[in-house]
């Protein structure tokens, strides 16, 4: 079977690629800390040797849109196209082309339904910045197999919090059962409190300091139930209008498992959002 070497939770800066590569005066003064928590973050991925890397991320309105709107979708490809061309404007983001591991999408997806989720799945997926920043900042080389699954963190009726920790359960069982030798690390990308178009977006941290205390607390000491009893798809609300995809970070803690502390933890205070990184290694795989 299958062995889950490492399971990853981060944010997914789309800025940080042009402020890394960025050179001179125009280079921002905060690069090269930002670079340096990047590059230690990395290694937490190389040393778990991984062969396949499971991405949970979410669509940004680019391809799934108010006219079909899954709550959670698997692509089933042999290949990603990736990237926008507003995010190639906005952000400097490269436009990459992801290899698929077709295998596992369709193991996914057919244990997926049998426990009891109603999966979407794309043949033709094209996926963003959710997916292609944490390989930037993990796997720059893109040479591992993918297989994406987006969440609806943007378009309401959402599912509840206490949905993404089932899914991040099952999806962590349905890897485990995948018949291969593959060693698999599972990641996934949300955000803490964020604000977006709103009074709050450009502030000195994130909108909501107290929140993203809690919220590196509770995902860092694997506080499942602790999260659960605070978080409701009203309350997200309150942190900054964007902050639902803490919802993904929610997923990776039911992934990772019930009480689970991380094995590697790090933040960074970022203008207008915390940049969060952790890391869990099962079995005590991974570590140095």
């Amino acid at each position: 079977m299958a062995e889950v070497v490492a399971v990853i939770a981060s944010t997914h800066h789309p800025f940080y690629y042009r402020a890394s590569t960025a050179t001179g005066e125009d280079r921002p003064p905060f690069a090269d800390e930002w670079v340096r928590k990047v590059l230690a973050f990395r290694e937490t991925l190389t040393r778990a040797r991984p062969d396949v890397l499971v991405m949970v991320g979410s669509d940004h309105f680019h391809q799934l849109w108010l006219d079909n709107m899954p709550q959670f979708l698997i692509g089933k490809a042999p290949c990603y196209d990736a990237n926008f061309y507003n995010e190639e404007r906005e952000f400097g983001l490269p436009r990459m082309v992801c290899r698929g591991q077709e295998d596992l999408s369709a193991h996914l997806l057919r244990e997926g339904l049998d426990a009891g989720f109603d999966l979407a799945f794309s043949n033709e997926l094209r996926i963003d910045h959710s997916i292609t920043c944490p390989i930037i900042t993990l796997r720059p080389q893109n040479d591992l197999p993918i297989v994406p699954v987006y969440t609806n963190i943007f378009a309401p009726p959402l599912p509840r919090p206490k949905r993404f920790v089932q899914l991040g359960r099952a999806i962590r069982e349905m890897v485990e059962s995948w018949p291969s030798d593959q060693r698999v690390a599972i990641i996934g990308t949300g955000h803490l409190s964020l604000e977006l178009g709103g009074p709050r977006q450009f502030g000195p941290h994130g909108p909501d300091p107290e929140f993203d205390r809690k919220a590196v607390e509770w995902i860092s000491s694997g506080d499942v139930e602790g999260c659960l009893a605070e978080v409701t798809l009203d309350s997200l609300h309150l942190p900054g209008n964007a902050t639902h995809g803490f919802m993904d970070f929610m997923l990776m803690m039911g992934v990772a498992g019930d009480g689970r502390k991380a094995d590697y933890v790090d933040t960074y205070d970022l203008f207008h959002t915390m940049e969060a990184y952790f890391t869990w290694f099962p079995d005590g795989g991974g570590r140095s």
